[in-house]
């Protein structure tokens, strides 16, 4: 299981959406986000995972706050500015400094991005970017959780553990309207 193992426990259901890159899901709890999950190489291979994460959760019609945080990530991955910062996330059974990676990974502004060490810094400690990484890796929540807007201390696209790898990171940033390396007036 992707993390938040308790909170995958609370879960009540879950739903796969379409959005612009692909078919996502999203579990959620009476009040919260148990999980999200971006796309699989396909809807059943989605839905496949979302089962395996939360085990026995029927797949149902969404909630009016899951269904909210479901628009707000198919606007986001359709280019739109969209801040999720505000979806309540089920965060029982994360780690402690995972769940502190996640809280300021989510105030990192769409189209903009920071490197992992970046990250580490603003939690207190620049030598914990390689732990920065491992919680980014397995989160539990992506999209919501912006992983995609991490990147390394070259400003290079390495691994991106989401199926697509580094060319569905590239996209997910470039809808929100990043740009890497544009040449100015003065190049």
């Amino acid at each position: 299981m992707d993390g938040g193992e308790r909170g995958a426990e609370k879960a009540r259901g879950f739903s796969v959406f379409e959005t612009a890159i692909g078919h996502c899901a999203i579990a959620w709890t009476d009040d919260a986000i148990a999980g999200a999950q971006l796309p699989e190489h396909d809807e059943p291979a989605t839905r496949t995972r979302m089962q395996r994460r939360f085990p026995g959760v029927p797949e149902a019609p969404p909630p009016d706050h899951a269904l909210e945080a479901i628009e707000a990530i198919r606007a986001l991955l359709n280019g739109e500015p969209r801040d999720l910062s505000g979806v309540a996330l089920e965060m029982d059974g994360v780690a402690e400094f995972d769940a502190r990676v996640y809280d300021l990974t989510r105030m990192i502004a769409p189209g903009t991005t920071l490197t992992y060490g970046e990250v580490a810094a603003r939690l207190g400690d620049k030598t914990l970017s390689r732990a920065v990484g491992q919680a980014l890796g397995k989160n539990p929540f992506a999209p919501i959780v912006p992983c995609h807007r991490v990147v390394a201390s070259d400003g290079k696209m390495h691994g991106f553990s989401a199926p697509g790898g580094v060319a569905v990171k590239l996209r997910m940033l470039r809808n929100e309207g990043w740009r890497a390396n544009e040449p100015t007036l003065f190049d």
